[in-house]
């Protein structure tokens, strides 16, 4: 049973990973489509001698300490990729790129995020993920076309409530900071579709994130939730709930109006039974919920009313 749960599991990233790969790359791809001759460079001179409107440059794992200062002669980039390195401060000729709409920066030693971020209005897609940033600007929320923001892995308290801005938002990496609330208009990000603030401190489901209204994938393992709000109910469009490793004791009965939930996972919490008119739940096709304290007629009951989904329980 555990390697079926572990297979689960490994379906489940990969769906994620050519989610974000497939966000990340289709400027690209389309521009190699129209243009085949369009070169990803690894080193600024060499770009700026063979093509100094060159469109993308991929300087992950060089195990840089800064960039080349020339960098921002390269005025047309719109591609740029500095992970893995060894960057510690953002160097000013980023800034100056201002065709610049992917920028991966992740796996560096960064502390901060300047103000000056907010003057890369082109921004699709923003990866920034594991640093050492404790603090998010309120200019973040000038990048009105990001689509795509990872700031996981970092020391993150709060997020700004400019974060509300980008309106355009549709994935939003959280997960593994040190978050215990997030702005109250969260609301406004009309077009979010996937949602992670797992291993953060959240205690409680804020009836605002209900309002997401196009919200797929939501995404709470590993806080400290004892209740769910009924206003769950609200997100019609949730595909994927993780809940994984809280502290609940029930779930509301509003849980089973999800009629497009496809997977559910409840494992190590303190749940005893799940709602009634779980058949409502008819498009749910994997449901984990592993380490709760589920009698055995409880299972037989949760077996029997979805027949066609894939049930792990202890």
């Amino acid at each position: 049973m555990h390697s079926n749960v572990r297979l689960v599991f490994s379906i489940y990233s990969m769906k994620f990973i050519l989610f974000l790969l497939i966000l990340i790359l289709s400027r690209l791809c389309q521009a190699q489509m129209i243009d085949p001759t369009i070169i990803i460079y690894d080193n600024v001179q060499q770009a700026l001698a063979t093509d100094p409107e060159a469109f993308a440059l991929n300087l992950r794992d060089k195990n840089l300490f800064q960039l080349d200062k020339d960098i921002s002669k390269l005025s047309e980039l719109n591609f740029l990729n500095l992970m893995r390195n060894k960057l510690e401060r953002w160097d000013d000729g980023i800034f100056k790129l201002n065709k610049l709409a992917y920028l991966n920066i992740r796996d560096n030693k960064l502390t901060c995020i300047p103000e000056d971020i907010g003057r890369l209005r082109e921004l699709v897609s923003l990866d920034i993920a594991k640093n050492h940033i404790s603090t998010i600007p309120k200019e973040i929320g000038s990048l009105k076309k990001l689509r795509y923001l990872n700031i996981s892995l970092n020391y993150l308290v709060d997020m700004p409530t400019s974060i509300t801005n980008c309106k355009n938002l549709e994935v939003l990496e959280l997960q593994n900071n040190q978050l215990s609330q997030l702005p109250g208009n969260m609301a406004r990000l009309k077009r979010l579709k996937h949602l992670n603030l797992g291993y953060n401190q959240f205690n409680v489901f804020e009836t605002d994130w209900s309002d997401l209204k196009n919200l797929e994938e939501l995404n709470l393992e590993f806080n400290m939730l004892r209740t769910l709000p009924s206003a769950i109910s609200r997100l019609k469009k949730l595909k994927t709930l993780i809940l994984t490793q809280n502290k609940l004791v029930s779930l509301p009965s509003s849980i089973t109006e999800l009629e497009n939930l496809e997977i559910l996972i409840l494992s190590n919490n303190q749940l005893k039974e799940m709602p009634l008119s779980l058949a409502r739940l008819n498009k749910l096709t994997i449901l984990i919920a592993l380490g709760n304290n589920f009698s055995e007629t409880e299972k037989e009951r949760i077996k029997k009313e979805l027949p066609n989904c894939s049930i792990y329980l202890d």
